[in-house]
């Protein structure tokens, strides 16, 4: 826990404005693809970018084939 919560005190939310599916959305539902973006982020939370390439590789393709259609 930081001693200077940045963040709060200035109304931002960094975590959910890098994020495609975290923003807010209409009608208070989550966006089609959010379970997805999620699992990757959870994957890759911890390991560092090579490691998260290559370990959550499988969790990448899902999020990219959600958002983009281009297996179906």
């Amino acid at each position: 826990m930081p001693f200077l919560d940045l963040q709060r005190r200035l109304g931002i939310d960094v975590d959910s404005w890098l994020l495609r599916q975290s923003t807010a959305q209409p009608h208070g539902t989550a966006a089609v693809c959010h379970a997805f973006e999620r699992e990757w982020v959870e994957c890759g939370h911890g390991l560092g970018r090579t490691r998260a390439v290559r370990e959550c590789a499988l969790e990448y393709e899902d999020f990219m084939e959600c958002m983009n259609r281009r297996k179906l």
